[in-house]
């Protein structure tokens, strides 16, 4: 069995990010310590001069203007321009990512780039060509599957997310959209909307959570806090897949227990994905994985849409194989008018948001912060922040590969 150190090196070649790393969290309120992370320092934005720093997020329009705490948007900026205007620098935000968009116009330029899970700016290795100043991809949030990693690494690019910033957000997410599927929410809702009374609709597919069979793909920091919220409701069983197994103190005091993939969802009444997309995980579950699930079950993903086979799901939701599927991630972001998964049946979707909570903005703004003020200082950013630096993947994803369960697909990849 893994330990929680070990555990918490579960990396981007794993299903999971791992177990909640406690150090991270007093390192970043401890403002870090140089000696201890001085391999993962950023050296290259130092030379003192003006940068120019390129934001990229989501607008917000008049609720940006009526919520200041609304930092992850074009409006409020993360709250950084004052402070990076202060120092000299050029501090450009817009939310047009497509094609010969605004972003792009001024990519070359940046020696910075932000982005974020909810407002994705693709870097693609075409983009990263162009970024001919570009030194370093801040994701605000969790996520930089955004990032075209190899390329990065290629360029030198330090690639830095917010680690931990929204999984408490996230997490409560999860168990929001299990009982929005469970308890026959949507149904409810849509008759009230629709001036219907019909009672005996909704209860005809509605259950309690408690003895139920519920599983987690994935049972890094969010998975692990789903299964300690689910907790309370009395499952029968809790079960768990990744290329980890939790501590014993945590599989202890949540009753969870591992099972491999195929054996969880034919196991589960509740499917909920919390694994990070790369390689390995993307179409995951596809029409061989999602027959394997018991008839009637449900599936919450609010990981990566990509992590789901589109038209797959579409079908097993519409043959009844599946009573029901919740979560707010798409592929691509935004999702297109004509995404199928706007109108299939059983579903409980919105736009991705599970993790742009006031709370977690909070967290994820300063945190973004504080990766471009150590960057630009020359200090060391925090180890979990790092997914790629000096061409190469950081330290926990290089532990990770020499787990003998992970697959290598991406190792591959990466080293091709």
């Amino acid at each position: 069995m893994l330990s929680l150190a070990a555990a918490s090196r579960l990396g981007a070649c794993t299903l999971s990010r791992g177990v909640f790393n406690a150090s991270s969290t007093a390192l970043r309120a401890a403002g870090g310590s140089k000696d201890a992370v001085r391999e993962y320092a950023t050296g290259d934005l130092t030379d003192g001069k003006p940068k120019t720093i390129l934001a990229v997020l989501y607008k917000a329009g008049e609720n940006g203007k009526r919520q200041p705490k609304l930092l992850g948007c074009v409006e409020n900026e993360l709250g950084l321009r004052s402070w990076l205007e202060s120092q000299g620098h050029t501090f450009i935000v817009t939310d047009d990512k497509g094609p010969g968009g605004v972003a792009d116009k001024h990519l070359p330029d940046a020696d910075i780039v932000i982005s974020t899970p909810f407002h994705p700016y693709y870097l693609t290795a075409d983009r990263l060509a162009s970024a001919k100043k570009m030194k370093l991809s801040v994701t605000a949030g969790i996520g930089s599957d955004h990032v075209d990693l190899v390329a990065a690494a290629k360029k030198g690019i330090t690639v830095a997310e917010v680690t931990g910033s929204n999984v408490v957000s996230v997490a409560e997410h999860v168990v929001m959209m299990i009982l929005s599927l469970v308890r026959n929410y949507m149904t409810g809702y849509n008759q009230i909307i629709n001036n219907q009374w019909n009672v005996g609709a909704i209860a005809a597919d509605a259950y309690d959570l408690e003895n139920k069979v519920v599983g987690t793909v994935g049972a890094g920091r969010i998975g692990q806090r789903v299964l300690e919220r689910l907790v309370p409701f009395n499952c029968r069983q809790l079960l768990y897949f990744d290329y980890g197994r939790l501590p014993a103190d945590v599989e202890a005091a949540t009753g969870a227990q591992y099972a491999e993939l195929e054996d969880l969802v034919s196991r589960c009444d509740v499917v909920t994905i919390n694994c990070p997309l790369h390689a390995s995980t993307k179409g995951l579950f596809n029409k061989k994985l999602m027959a394997k699930m018991k008839k009637g079950a449900y599936l919450v993903n609010t990981a990566r849409g990509a992590i789901v086979e589109r038209d797959d799901l579409v079908e097993m939701l519409s043959s009844g194989h599946l009573a029901g599927y919740a979560g707010d991630v798409w592929e691509p972001q935004p999702a297109p008018a004509d995404h199928p998964w706007r109108h299939m049946p059983h579903h409980a979707m919105t736009p991705h948001y599970s993790g742009t909570t006031l709370d977690a903005q909070a967290r994820y703004a300063a945190g973004t912060k504080e990766i471009i003020r150590r960057s630009l200082a020359g200090e060391a950013l925090i180890p979990t922040d790092v997914i790629v630096q000096d061409g190469k993947m950081a330290g926990q994803y290089e532990d990770a590969s020499k787990n003998k369960n992970v697959s290598l697909e991406f190792k591959k990849t990466w080293e091709a």
